[in-house]
């Protein structure tokens, strides 16, 4: 995430901003611009859930705009701590320049109240609710054995669905992809009542990002391509601060010279940047914010990502290099 400053008074602000901090300047995201304004005409949720978006009146952003079903009033809270995650997955993917239309949408529903199936159909990410409360979330995340489990991390896994339907199947990626995260073809629930009967491989670390990625080539890219998100995110933030940080090798890297479309550059301040987030938290006696090792053919699937985001960043915009 890019560092913004207020229009006004040039003050730090976060994204998700209604108000600076300093000057009291009432703010706005404009999606068009990717950049934070003064306030104009705001989206026509920002009273009902805090969006800061830009919108003609009475119309909701760029991103409200993607969620088709809306929860009961009941729920609004928790919808409006989903929707935060879910702006900056908007955000990132744009500053991708990765599509958003064709069929994307958001269905924000609250287990609570009716059942609830996460996950994603043609287009159609589903996202239980009840995965903003922190205490139900850790409860899943020991259950299922999980490192790293956040309302932004399963929206970066679902759209991760999404964007394999539409960069990778029936395209000439497809016999790259099943080199790398195996046939897609095999037969789904079967491996889903094995993952949940079995668990995951032994030494599954050695091949795939998570437990959970053992299960099925499908959930291997989902998985990868989160993380691949994870990654290219925290380094922008740590660029757009100006954060300078040590290599294992003693090399000092400075975050704010990364070139992100340089996988091996983008990897090797990544070690740096998670090594030194790692040691802050035991500082602080708090578990590793980092719980991952990447492995050479982990690290192969990572590359496959990004060149294939690459790619789709030039089809978009010939003439932009980098990220």
């Amino acid at each position: 995430m890019r560092a913004f400053t207020c229009p006004v008074c040039r003050h730090l602000v976060a994204f998700e901003n209604t108000q600076c901090l300093n000057c009291a300047t009432l703010l706005a995201f404009d999606w068009d611009a990717r950049t934070i304004d003064r306030l104009g005409y705001g989206c026509a949720n920002r009273d009902l859930i805090g969006c800061n978006g830009t919108a003609d009146p009475g119309r909701l952003c760029t991103a409200c705009a993607l969620t088709r079903t809306r929860p009961p009033d009941q729920a609004v809270i928790q919808w409006s701590v989903a929707e935060v995650a879910k702006r900056r997955l908007v955000f990132e993917v744009l500053e991708l320049g990765l599509p958003i239309d064709g069929g994307l949408t958001f269905d924000m529903l609250s287990s609570a109240h009716a059942p609830v199936v996460t996950g994603h159909a043609d287009g159609v990410i589903t996202l239980d609710l009840a995965e903003t409360d922190p205490v139900h979330r850790e409860q899943t995340r020991t259950e299922l054995d999980e490192p790293y489990r956040t309302v932004l991390g399963h929206l970066r896994h679902e759209i991760g669905h999404y964007y394999w339907d539409r960069l990778v199947d029936g395209t000439v990626l497809l016999e790259g992809f099943r080199a790398l995260f195996g046939d897609e073809r095999a037969d789904y629930e079967e491996a889903l009542e094995h993952h949940y009967a079995f668990g995951a491989p032994a030494q599954w670390g050695e091949s795939f990002i998570s437990a959970y990625a053992s299960m099925h080539p499908w959930e291997d890219w989902a998985e990868t391509w989160a993380h691949y998100l994870h990654m290219v995110d925290t380094l922008e933030t740590a660029r757009s601060h100006g954060l300078t940080v040590r290599a294992p090798a003693n090399e000092r890297v400075s975050t704010d010279r990364l070139g992100f479309f340089d996988f091996d550059a983008l990897t090797t301040g990544w070690n740096a940047l998670t090594l030194a987030l790692n040691s802050l938290n035991r500082s602080m006696g708090m578990k590793d914010a980092y719980p991952f090792v990447l492995s050479p053919k982990v690290l192969g699937k990572l590359r496959f990502v990004h060149e294939l985001i690459q790619r789709q960043r030039k089809e978009e915009s010939p003439n932009v290099q980098a990220a």
